[in-house]
């Protein structure tokens, strides 16, 4: 009789864990977001839509890219650190 009430309890417990990967799982590739928000929180007059762009340039990985991702940044103003650790940030991996 106690067999059932400790397989609901490891199931629930199995459930809720699985939720909580599942949850999770979105933010782990967000990482083109993570730069855009970045940017845009430390430099409002940035334009949205060059961050956008710029940050997903970067996401495409390669050195290659994390410069692309930085000098479109600079030409909007971007402070230099800000802008490399965006872009850094938009390349890590997924």
């Amino acid at each position: 009789m106690r067999l059932i009430p400790r397989l609901a309890t490891a199931l629930s417990g199995l459930v809720f864990a699985l939720g909580g990967v599942v949850a999770l799982a979105p933010a782990a590739h967000a990482t083109p977001q993570a730069c855009f928000y970045t940017v845009l929180e430390r430099h409002p007059e940035a334009n949205p839509e060059v961050v956008e762009r710029a940050c997903r340039l970067g996401a495409e990985g390669g050195a290659e890219s994390v410069r692309a991702c930085y000098f479109e940044l600079r030409r909007e103003h971007v402070p230099a650190v800000l802008a490399y650790e965006a872009c850094r940030r938009s390349a890590a991996e997924e």
